[in-house]
Formats: structure tokens, sequence, C-alpha cells
């Protein structure tokens, strides 16, 4: 078996951090999003992992080598035709099983036990609004219609981004099918269209109940993902004279803090310098620099200064932020 994770998209959402880098390679809890994908990975034993690169990708290629020990195959999607014809990318002519995780979301389930089972699967989970996502319906316990973003749909079941399919070719022929045929949902080759054409063929699908789907995809999801993450470390904060910690805070090597009180739910990069401040609910990427602020809720970019009081602020790297 092998795994395929599309990691090309943009992050226009999560914007000024993405307009240097990858919306996978954010800190989130410790590491990238990407890294703690990788690491649930490695509890399958699959070895073979293909990962679509596009926006920055030499970035992600770095990363992954530099820190895993995967065989990897590096896919670029040059031109953002949709998540159909990204995962296509990265299928090849044999028929061997492969699992598709999306780069943009945690997973929380058993993934050792998913990659021995010997069916299509689909993970989902029970969502408000179905127009949101791609939905499966369901008729007697069996998968009848999976759908991009419906209208209407009389099922609340959304993919939650995986996916394992025992015929890799197969996905192969159909994904080819609908840009063939230039089935599109949203002006875009979706997945989902290709596994409803492997469906119409006949070939049979089953659902896997995800735990707990922690979307990366905006800056209030970063946020939510990063508290909830850091809220299952049960290790105790560090004593740092002069300054207080309230858990759950990851604290990244060489970060120096001065007089300063971090927490709950801060995320310090590597190299980090805090002086004279207070941080809650924030994420700080390596290297900043940050001199008497107040930061609540708040993306700080790479190597950034910033300075002065405020209450919430984003910064793209390298920026320098002087306010009060």
């Amino acid at each position: 078996m092998k795994a395929i994770i599309p990691a090309a998209g943009i992050g226009e959402r999560l914007r000024p951090l993405t307009l240097t880098k990858p919306k996978v390679l954010l800190p989130v809890a410790g590491k990238p999003i990407l890294g703690h994908i990788f690491d649930h990975l490695a509890s399958t034993g699959i070895r073979d992992v293909v990962v679509i690169i596009g926006y920055f990708g030499e970035q992600v290629r770095d990363y992954s080598v530099r820190n895993y020990n995967f065989n990897f195959t590096f896919v670029e999607q040059s031109e953002r035709r949709g998540l159909g014809h990204a995962v296509g990318l990265g299928l090849q002519s044999d028929d061997e099983p492969v699992m598709i995780i999306l780069g943009d979301v945690i997973l929380e389930l058993d993934f050792a036990k998913l990659s021995c089972r010997s069916e299509n699967l689909i993970g989902v989970m029970p969502v408000d609004d179905p127009r949101r996502f791609g939905i499966v319906e369901m008729n007697k316990g069996r998968v009848v219609r999976l759908v991009e973003k419906p209208l209407r749909s009389n099922s609340n079941l959304a993919i939650a981004g995986i996916y394992l399919i025992q015929k890799s070719a197969l996905l192969k022929k159909a994904i080819d099918h609908i840009i063939a045929s230039n089935i599109k949902t949203k002006n875009e080759y979706q997945l989902t269209d290709a596994l409803q054409a492997m469906l119409d063929w006949g070939e049979p699908f089953q659902i896997i109940d995800i735990e707990r789907c922690l979307d990366c995809g905006t800056r209030k999801t970063l946020l939510e993902t990063n508290a909830y993450l850091l809220g299952k470390n049960s290790e105790p904060p560090p004593v740092i004279p002069g300054t207080v910690i309230i858990p759950p805070v990851y604290i990244g090597a060489g970060a120096v803090l001065r007089r300063s009180i971090v927490g709950p739910n801060v995320h310090l990069g590597k190299s980090c310098q805090i002086t004279n401040s207070v941080l809650s609910n924030s994420i700080i990427s390596d290297g900043a620099a940050l001199k008497d602020v107040i930061l609540n809720e708040s993306l700080i970019g790479q190597k950034s200064q910033v300075t002065g009081v405020v209450q919430q602020i984003d910064t793209a790297d390298h920026t320098i932020q002087k306010l009060s």
C-alpha cells in the first residue's frame, strides 16, 4: 500500500502567513500541519508516500525529506484543477491499494487499523451544513451516492479527508474519465465525482467514522486545532524565573522568555524572544521577537518583530511591526 497526500494548495484564507510558505507547513501545536499527518501515517507501516506539491513545493519537499524517512515521491501539480486532478497525478499504472489523506486536516482515528482493512473506505463525520462538503448518502447500510457540495441532500455525512481505495488502477480510470468527459463541480475535477463513477461501475464503498477532524484551513480553525492538540499534552509546563506559564503551551527549543505571561493555548516556535509580554490563544512562529505586547488569537510569522500593545494581529514572515 502507498499513501497520497495532496499538498499543493495556496491557503489564501490564511494570508499573510501563506504569502511565503505553503499552508501545510504552518505550525500548530509543536510542528507543521504536515508533520502531524506524517506522524499518524508512520503508525501504519506504509513506506511509500506520494506528496502532490505546487505552491512553494520545494519547501514541502525539503521539510519532508529532512524530518521523515518515508520513500517519498514528489509530483508537481503545476495547474490546480481540483482534488481529483491532484490525486490522479499521484497514481501510476499499478493496482496496489492506496490511502489518500488531505494535507490540510489532522484526523483522529486508528490509522494502523484502517490500513489493514480490505474494503474501499471513506472517512465521514456528521456536519450541520452539508452544502459545504462532499457528502455520502446511504441506504440500508450501503453507500449509494457521493456528491460534492450538494444544494440539497438527505444525508449529513461529510467526507472527512481520508480514503482507502483497494484498486488504484480503477480510481485512475475514473479520474481519467471525469477529466476526458469534462465532469466538473465548482469548476474543478473533484475526487468525489471520480468515486461516484466507480460506484456507478459497480465498485462498492463503505464508510468509517472519524473520531475528530481538525480543520486547518482558516485562521479560526487553525487556532482551534492548536488549542485542542495542545490540550492533549499532559506534560507540566516548564518553570521559567520571572515568567508565568499557563498551560497548555508548546515552547520550542531555544526560546527565551523574560518577564512575561504565556498561555493558555500558545505555540512558541524555536528561538522565539518574548519580553514583557502577555500571550494567549496564539501561534508564534520560529524566530519571532515580541516585546511589550498583549496578544490574543494572533498568528505571528517566522522571524517577525512585533513591539507595542495590541490585542490581535497576524503577520507574514520577516515582518517588522511597531505599534503603540
